[in-house]
C-alpha cells in the first residue's frame, strides 16, 4: 500500500516523527508586513489578535498621521477579519487570551480590559498595587489568569477574570544585583505547581529566581544570562536560551539537564522567540527561519519568505506567516504505527486490507486472517488515527478500515466509531476556512463541544452552531438567544419588523428567554421593542425586573399580579414604594385589590405609619383611627398617648357612622387626664392605663370616695355598677365599719345578698350575718342556709320556726350540738306539742 500522501510533511528526528500540516494559505496580502505586529493567539485553534508593535509604530508615525491610528484586529486562523477594535486607551503592555477565548488587554498604567466575546464588549478592572505609578512592562498569560511585570521588578498575579483580585507576588528585588535587569521570564500555571499558586521563573544575572506568592528562591545557576525562558504545557520541563545561542532543556525543578542544542548563530543572531511544541520539542523562531529541537538535542530547520509567529498549543504549535498558517506536532503514536514506512501493526495491515479490497485483490482476506486475534485493537487504532487526521481523504480511509474490521467481528461495540464519525464531521465543519477554527481532536476533547459551540456563536456563526448542537444533541436555546440579541443590536430594520422576525424564529423553541433579548433592546435604546418582546416572556419573574428598570412601573405591577406570585408582587411594591412619591404610590395600587391587600397586611405588621397613610387616602376613617389607637396604647409617654387619642377621635368625629366610637375615644382622653392628676396627687399608686372601673375601685380602696364620686358622675357610671365597685373596694380595704354603716341604708340597688357574699368571702361571718335579715326577697330556705354558712345554727332554727318548716328544724337538729341543739329541740317541740 502506498502511504506517500499520508506521510507528506513528516520528518524524522532521531526515532521520533514530526509533521507540519498546512491549515490555511494566503492569510493576508503579500504587502502585509506581519513583523510590524504583536500577535497573540487564543488556545485550541482560536482567534488571532494583532496589534501594531508600538516601538515600530513610532517610526511609522513620522511618515504621516494617517498611520498613527491604532486598533486591535481580531482574525481567524484563516486570516478572515472577525472584528476590529479601535484603541486609544494608552500604551498596550500585555495582549493575551484566556482558555475560553476572552481577549485580555493590559495597558501601561495597569488597566485591564477583558473582551468576553469577539464583538467588542468588555469588562474592565485595575491592577492596583502600585501598577499605575511604576508602570506595566510585560505580561504572561495562562488559561485563566496572567502575571504582570512592573518596571520596578514587582510581579502582580490575577488568577481569575470573572472575579479579579490582583495580588502582589513576593518581591525579588533583594536578589537582583544593582545594575542588573530581568532578561526573560515565564510562568508555571497553578495547576502544575505543588503550592497550587502561580510560580514565575525570572532570569537575572547568571541565575534564575523562582517567585511565588510568599517567597523567592535562587536556583544558583552560573550559565546565564538566559534571554528566553519557556515552560512546557504540562509544567514539567523548562527550556532556556543562553546569550551564546545555546538552548537547554531541563526539568522544572532545575535538577536535571535533559538536552542541549547549539543554534550555531552566536550572540549576534539570537532567536526572536522560543516556544514549546506540545511537551516533546522546543521551537525557535528568527525573522525567516524556524528550528525545532527534539528530545535529545537533534533539530529540524524550516525556512520562510516572511516573518513567522509562534502560537503554542497543548499538542503542538501553530506557525503563522503572511502566506500560511501551519500546525507542527509530533506524529501521534496511533498514526505513526499505521503510516510509517515498514509499519506492521495490526491497524496498518487492516488499512492495507481495505486497499486490497478496493483493488479486488484476494490478499484482503489473508490480511484479515493474519490479524484476526488482534482485530479489535486494530479497529480501535484506526478510529483513533482518523481523529488525528486533518485530511478528509485519510479520515474516510481509516474509518472505512475500522468499519470493515468491525463488520468481521461478531461482538464489537460501535459507540466509539459512531462518536468519532460525529466528531470528525464537526471538526471538518469548523476547520473550513470560512470559520477558521483550526482545532485538533485532542484540543476538541479538552475544550468540550459546548465551548466549541460558544466560540461559533461568538463569531456569529449561528447556523453552523445550531447544526452542530442538533447533530450532537445539545441544547440550542443559547444560540437562538444570541442570534436574536445580535439581530436587535445590528439590524437597521424598524422595531416592529425586528420583533416579528425574532418572535417568528423563536416561537416554540424550548428554554428561550425573551427577557434577555428585551434587555439587549433596552440597552440599545430601543424601549418600544423591549416592551414588545417582553410580552412574549412566559415567566413573570423575568419580565418584571426589566420592566422596572425601563420605568414601566404599572406594567411591571400588572405582570406581577397576573403571575399570581405574591412574593413577586410584594417585591415590585417594595421597589415602587422606594421610588415613587407616596401619593403616586397609593394612586397606583388603589384600583389593584391584590396590591392593596398586600400593602395593608404588610404594613399592619411592620409599618403603622404607612398603614395610617393608606387608610387616610382611602377614606377608611375607622380603620385609620384603629391604627392610631393601637399606636396610642403602645406609647409610654402620656402626652403622646393623649395626643394620639384626640387625633383618632377627631378622625372619627367627621363621620356620622362612628359617633359612638368618637365619643369613646374622647372619654378615654378625659380619663387619661384625670388619671394623670390622680398619679400626681396620690403618690405611690399607678392609674394611667386603667379602665374607669379599675380607677374607681382604686380610689375607694385608698379612701378617696369623693374623687371616686367625681369619676362616677363624669363618666355616668350606673348606680348598680358603682355600688358593686364600692362594695368590693371596701371589702378589699377591710373597712367593716364603713360597710356596716353603709348597710344601714334602707335600699340597695344591687340588693343585700352581694354584701353578704363579699363579706363572707373575705372571712368575716359577723359582718356577713348583719345583711341576712335584709335579704327579705329571698325564700326562708336561702336565709337559713346563709345563717348556717355564718355558723349561727340557732338563728337558722329561728328562721325555720318562723317559716314553720319542721323538716328544716329536724335537719338543723342533726347538725347542732350543745346549747344550740337544746334550742333547736325547744323550737321543734313548740311546733309539735303532741310529740
Amino acid at each position: 500500500m502506498t502511504t506517500d500522501s499520508a506521510t507528506a510533511g513528516w520528518e524524522q528526528v532521531e526515532d521520533k516523527y514530526y509533521r507540519k500540516i498546512l491549515l490555511y494559505s494566503t492569510l493576508w496580502d503579500a504587502d502585509f508586513d506581519l513583523s510590524d505586529y504583536i500577535v497573540a493567539g487564543a488556545p485550541y485553534g482560536g482567534a488571532l489578535a494583532l496589534y501594531r508593535d508600538e516601538s515600530k509604530l513610532q517610526l511609522q508615525t513620522r511618515r504621516g498621521p494617517q498611520n498613527a491610528k491604532s486598533s486591535i484586529d481580531i482574525y481567524s486562523s484563516a486570516g478572515k477579519l472577525i472584528r476590529q477594535i479601535s484603541w486609544d486607551k494608552g500604551s498596550i503592555r500585555g495582549l493575551g487570551w484566556s482558555e475560553d477565548e476572552k481577549l485580555l488587554v493590559i495597558t501601561e498604567d495597569g488597566n485591564v480590559r477583558c473582551y468576553f466575546d469577539l464583538q467588542g464588549d468588555f469588562t474592565q478592572f485595575s491592577l492596583g498595587n502600585g501598577a499605575e505609578e511604576a508602570g506595566v512592562k510585560e505580561c504572561r498569560f495562562w488559561s485563566t489568569g496572567f502575571v504582570a511585570l512592573l518596571s520596578n521588578n514587582r510581579l502582580i498575579a490575577v488568577s481569575r477574570y470573572d472575579e479579579p483580585r490582583p495580588r502582589l507576588l513576593a518581591d525579588p528585588s533583594s536578589l537582583i544585583q544593582p545594575g542588573e535587569t530581568i532578561h526573560a521570564w515565564a510562568l508555571v500555571p497553578p495547576s502544575y505547581t505543588l503550592s497550587r499558586h502561580v510560580e514565575v521563573f525570572v532570569s537575572t544575572g547568571t541565575t534564575i529566581l523562582i517567585v511565588d506568592a510568599t517567597e523567592v528562591q535562587d536556583q544558583m545557576l552560573q550559565n546565564g544570562p538566559f534571554v528566553h525562558i519557556s515552560v512546557s504545557p504540562n509544567g514539567k520541563y523548562v527550556s532556556l536560551c543562553t546569550l551564546q545561542g545555546k538552548v537547554w532543556v531541563i526539568k522544572s525543578d532545575f535538577q536535571d539537564k535533559l538536552s542541549e542544542y547549539d543554534t550555531e548563530m552566536g550572540a549576534e543572531a539570537l532567536p526572536r522567540a522560543m516556544e514549546w511544541c506540545g511537551n516533546d520539542s522546543v521551537v525557535l523562531a528568527w525573522a525567516d527561519e524556524v528550528h525545532m529541537i527534539g528530545p535529545r538535542g537533534a533539530a529540524l530547520r524550516h525556512y520562510y519568505d516572511s516573518w513567522v509567529h509562534l502560537i503554542p498549543e497543548m499538542d503542538g504549535i501553530r506557525m503563522v506567516s503572511v502566506e500560511k498558517c501551519e500546525f507542527l506536532q509530533k506524529v501521534p503514536d496511533a498514526t505513526e504505527d499505521i503510516f510509517k514506512i515498514g509499519a506492521t501493526s495490526p491497524a496498518s495491515i487492516l488499512l492495507d486490507a481495505v486497499d486490497q479490497i478496493e483493488r479486488k485483490s484476494p490478499k484482503a482476506d489473508d490480511n484479515i486472517q493474519l490479524i484476526r486475534s488482534q482485530l479489535p485493537e486494530a479497529v480501535d487504532a484506526c478510529v483513533k488515527a482518523a481523529g488525528h487526521e486533518f485530511s478528509v481523504r485519510w479520515q474516510k480511509q481509516l474509518l472505512k478500515a475500522a468499519s470493515f474490521g468491525k463488520s468481521v467481528l461478531e461482538l464489537y461495540s460501535s459507540d466509539e466509531f459512531v462518536e468519532m464519525c460525529e466528531t470528525l464531521r464537526v471538526l471538518n465543519a469548523v476547520r473550513f476556512y470560512e470559520v477558521g477554527l483550526a482545532i485538533t481532536y485532542e484540543q476538541f476533547i479538552r475544550l468540550t463541544p459546548e465551548k466549541l459551540i460558544q466560540r461559533l456563536v461568538n463569531r456569529q456563526q449561528h447556523l453552523l452552531a445550531l447544526r452542530v448542537s442538533e447533530y450532537l444533541r445539545l441544547p440550542t436555546d443559547r444560540i437562538y438567544i444570541h442570534w436574536a440579541c445580535m439581530k436587535v443590536r445590528l439590524s437597521k430594520d424598524d422595531e416592529d419588523s425586528i420583533c416579528r422576525m425574532v418572535v417568528m424564529k423563536l416561537t416554540g423553541k424550548r428554554g428561550i428567554s425573551f427577557e434577555e433579548i428585551a434587555r439587549t433592546a433596552y440597552d440599545e435604546g430601543r424601549g418600544k421593542l423591549a416592551t414588545q418582546l417582553l410580552n412574549y416572556e412566559p415567566r413573570a419573574g423575568r419580565q418584571v425586573p426589566l420592566l422596572l428598570s425601563m420605568e414601566e412601573d404599572e406594567i411591571a405591577l400588572d405582570k406581577a399580579i397576573e403571575s399570581g406570585d405574591t412574593d413577586l408582587v410584594f417585591y415590585v411594591l417594595l421597589i415602587l414604594k422606594k421610588k415613587l412619591p407616596l401619593a403616586n404610590f397609593f394612586r397606583m395600587i388603589n384600583d389593584r385589590p391584590v396590591a392593596s391587600s398586600l400593602i395593608e397586611s404588610s404594613a399592619r405588621e411592620s409599618d403603622t405609619g404607612l398603614l395610617r397613610d393608606f387608610y387616610y387616602q382611602d377614606d377608611r376613617r375607622a380603620d385609620g383611627a384603629h391604627v392610631i389607637l393601637r399606636e396610642s396604647l403602645e406609647q409610654k409617654d402620656l402626652a403622646i398617648k393623649m395626643e394620639k387619642l384626640k387625633l383618632a377621635a377627631k378622625l372619627l368625629a367627621d363621620s356620622k357612622e362612628h359617633v359612638l366610637e368618637a365619643k369613646a375615644l374622647d372619654e378615654s382622653a378625659k380619663l387619661l387626664q384625670m388619671q394623670e392628676v390622680f398619679e400626681k396627687d396620690l403618690q405611690g399608686e399607678r392609674f394611667v392605663g386603667d379602665s374607669v372601673n379599675e380607677t374607681v375601685f382604686k380610689l375607694i380602696r385608698m379612701g378617696y370616695s369623693s374623687r371616686a364620686n367625681k369619676v362616677k358622675s363624669e363618666f355616668k357610671i350606673p348606680e348598680k355598677r358603682f355600688w358593686w365597685l364600692k362594695l368590693r373596694a371596701l371589702v378589699a380595704k377591710r373597712d367593716w365599719g364603713e360597710i356596716e354603716e353603709w348597710g344601714r341604708t334602707k335600699k340597695s340597688p344591687i340588693g343585700w345578698e352581694p354584701f353578704f357574699n363579699e363579706c363572707l368571702s373575705a372571712g368575716n361571718t359577723k359582718a356577713a350575718s348583719i345583711f341576712i335579715p335584709k335579704c327579705t326577697n329571698l325564700p326562708p330556705a336561702d336565709r337559713m342556709d346563709m345563717w348556717v354558712r355564718c355558723g349561727l345554727i340557732v338563728k337558722a332554727g329561728e328562721e325555720a320556726f318562723r317559716a314553720k318548716d319542721v323538716n328544716a328544724l329536724e335537719i338543723l337538729q342533726a347538725k347542732a350540738t350543745g346549747a344550740p341543739a337544746l334550742e333547736i329541740d325547744r323550737l321543734l317541740k313548740q311546733l309539735r306539742p303532741n310529740k
